[in-house]
């Protein structure tokens, strides 16, 4: 054999032993900007703003459309909903909480409540809680962790008052499959406030808007937003107001920018404020996906055949294995909130799109796949089949 081809073979070993996934160049901004006009012509959206993180730096953010049925723009400072975008900083600010030794997120959550979660009364938890005595009478309460609660496992529902009685209750045993909770997660703020004490508010407002520079973001409405705000279009392109919300809810009540929450995003997966393990736990495969979709909820799980083996629930996220490598995906939704957020782990690099128009989910996978290449991203589980 020539020293020519040993030095080749020594190079394509040398690959195989990496085995590092090849990812596509970025786009130019111009080319950015064309994807997103192609979504919002397609789709009828009327506004739309992106964000790209590259080795976990911020690359390129950009504002498209109207922000309000008057025709005024989307600007990257105008306040948006995050949806349940919140759910993955609300995560976030456990996790640092679990480097502490503040919380674990193994050790059951009776272990943190002062007296039983059935014996809190309805004006103990007034309207921001899920009203906790319709669990008396079934212990397997007392088996939920804070871990089950950001993987939802809880085996609530998403929310107890969108039950046919409008009560709580624990449909499978808790940890045993996956099902999408909101409820799951206001629990755990449960926990935080009441067991431990904390103002989950102010600690969110500490931990990460305030460390990672998001001036304008909070888990409340704040009259300093009123100037520069986004209101939304529905499906049927009626519009409806920015909700001024006045509860922190670990579930969904995030205000945000473009420009703030590319910063979250950036600082997320470079895993500023947590330690490695800490930020690597948070984008691991806890627990398997085995039902078809994201919603309805309390689905039955899937004959083993038809599963999608790479698909898991990591800590308020959803992981999955794609041809570029391990990544996660965050959606965020409303009547009239359309938001993404999907990283591949290979380059820490993100795209982020927050929308206030609820049509843009329809071009979520064409847009991401102009921008960022094929990833794996599980389209058909977070929004059904095409």
């Amino acid at each position: 054999m020539s020293r020519h081809l040993l030095a080749c073979a020594a190079l394509v070993l040398s690959a195989c032993a990496t085995a590092q996934p090849t990812l596509p160049p970025l786009p130019r901004p111009e080319e950015v900007d064309a994807a997103a006009a192609r979504a919002m012509a397609v789709s009828g959206a009327q506004g739309m703003a992106i964000a790209l993180i590259e080795e976990g730096q911020v690359v390129y953010v950009n504002s498209y459309g109207r922000r309000n049925a008057d025709g005024d723009p989307l600007q990257t400072d105008t306040i948006m909903y995050g949806a349940s975008l919140t759910k993955v900083a609300f995560a976030y600010t456990v996790m640092q909480l679990v480097d502490e030794g503040v919380i674990d997120l193994d050790t059951t959550i009776d272990h943190y409540l002062p007296k039983p979660l059935p014996e809190y009364a309805e004006q103990d938890v007034e309207d921001l809680y899920a009203r906790y005595s319709d669990l008396a009478g079934d212990e397997r309460w007392r088996r939920i962790t804070p871990r089950m609660l950001l993987t939802h496992s809880s085996g609530f529902a998403n929310f107890g008052f969108l039950e046919p009685d409008g009560r709580l209750r624990i449909h499978f045993d808790p940890g045993s499959q996956y099902s999408y909770s909101g409820d799951g997660m206001i629990l755990l703020q449960f926990v935080l406030e009441r067991g431990l004490g904390l103002d989950l508010g102010r600690e969110m407002q500490r931990r990460v808007f305030d460390r990672f520079g998001m001036t304008r973001s909070s888990m409340m409405w704040r009259a300093d937003f009123a100037g520069n705000l986004a209101d939304g279009w529905a499906l049927d392109g009626s519009t409806l107001p920015h909700d001024e919300r006045s509860a922190v809810r670990a579930a969904g009540s995030l205000d945000t920018t473009i420009t703030d929450f590319a910063q979250f995003a950036a600082a997320f997966v470079r895993g500023d404020g947590l330690s490695r393990a800490a930020r690597r736990d948070m984008a691991r495969p806890w627990l398997p996906v085995t039902v078809a979709s994201q919603f309805p909820v309390l689905q039955a799980e899937l004959p083993p055949y038809r599963r999608r083996a790479d698909l898991a629930s990591g800590l308020g996220l959803i992981t999955f294995d794609g041809p570029q490598g391990e990544g996660f995906i965050r959606g965020g939704h409303n009547d009239v909130t359309a938001n993404i957020w999907v990283c591949v782990e290979a380059r820490r690099r993100c795209l982020v799109v927050l929308s206030n128009d609820v049509r843009t989910e329809a071009e979520f996978a064409h847009i991401t796949a102009a921008i960022l290449g094929e990833t794996g991203a599980p389209w058909d589980f977070l929004y059904g089949a095409p």
